[in-house]
């Protein structure tokens, strides 16, 4: 019976694979839709081909908790980085442009019930594993077993919450994860009972520094295949870092609206769902698309970035408004 289910499974998974954040260079679509949107993909305004739908599955609507997952070797400045702007979602004091502005579009999806997205959005417990205890080259299956064993720890396991957690696995700069840098630079998905115990929301996001910076970590790195255009000073001094913060955004707003992969998404393909941050990649401000970013800020440092957190600044990706029909975010110049 357990070989059965676990089967059943694996059949889902590779028929059903993560739900991926991916970069528009080179353009190379990876998913079956992405025909359909071509025109409006990366497209800042409104358009009538885009038609995001609800699909009756749950979304987070309680109390949300993020836990994240070291794995490998992270540096106690790099983990504050991320910690801050995990923070910074429910931070409302934060000064305009901020990210907990950037998390109202967010809010704006709901249930079947009508409930929305949840406003609180907050650090949980963490777990580390500095020693590689599956090895410096990961598969999206063995993803799923680095998580078992956060929640499976003879000490400290990470809670087990099904229904407002986020298990949100981060990858040093020295591992690689299958399909990372060929346009993956992160990806969400649910874990399956047969490996992990429980059906839990989660996330991986991998530090692209030594392996791919200029597709993971644009604009704060550049492609080579792209000549003459010129790199922008990251807000918080690593461009690793910096890079992958975008990426987090983009997978915990996706998990919000489409958990189990059956609620918030555009198109008619399951399989390769459209989610509410793949509508709006690589669009930083007003006037984005394509390999344009958009209208974006400068500190007075000469770092770039386009909002504000709770200490620090941060360059985060637009995501779709379904109510208005395009990419929002809180420093477009008609605010």
């Amino acid at each position: 019976m357990a070989a059965a289910v676990l089967s059943f499974f694996l059949i889902l998974y590779f028929f059903t694979a993560p739900v991926i954040s991916w970069r528009p260079w080179p353009d190379s679509p990876l998913n079956a839709t992405a025909a359909l949107f071509e025109g409006s993909k990366k497209y800042e305004g409104s358009s009538e081909f885009v038609k995001m739908k609800y699909h009756m599955g749950p979304v987070l609507t309680g109390n949300i908790t993020v836990y994240p997952i070291w794995y490998g070797a992270w540096r106690t400045p790099q983990k504050r980085i991320i910690r801050e702007f995990i923070s910074s979602i429910s931070a409302d004091a934060s000064r305009p442009p901020s990210v907990a502005s950037w998390w109202r579009t967010v809010q704006q999806y709901t249930d079947q019930t009508g409930s929305n997205i949840s406003r609180s959005v907050r650090i949980g417990a963490e777990k580390s594993d500095r020693f590689y205890a599956h090895g410096k080259s990961l598969t999206r299956l063995s993803v799923q077993s680095v998580i078992k064993s956060a929640v499976s720890a003879s000490t400290r396991p990470l809670p087990i919450n099904p229904r407002g957690g986020i298990y949100l696995l981060l990858t040093s700069d020295d591992v690689y994860v299958q399909d990372f840098c060929n346009n993956v630079c992160g990806f969400h998905y649910f874990t399956f009972p047969s490996i992990v115990g429980y059906t839990l929301p989660y996330a991986w996001v991998g530090n692209s520094a030594k392996l791919c910076p200029g597709i993971c970590a644009y604009p704060f790195s550049v492609p080579k295949y792209i000549p003459n255009l010129k790199a922008v000073k990251s807000p918080n001094g690593d461009v690793g870092v910096d890079g992958m913060i975008s990426v987090i955004a983009h997978e915990i707003a996706e998990v919000a609206t489409n958990p189990l992969v059956n609620a918030w998404y555009a198109g008619g393909d399951p399989v390769f769902p459209v989610e509410i941050a793949d509508l709006c990649e690589g669009i930083y401000g007003t006037g984005g698309g394509g390999s344009y970013t958009g209208q974006m800020m400068n500190d007075g440092q000469g770092a770039t970035y386009n909002m504000n957190g709770i200490r620090r600044r941060f360059l985060v990706q637009w995501v779709w408004n379904h109510l208005v029909s395009y990419c929002t975010g809180p420093n477009a110049l008609d605010h």
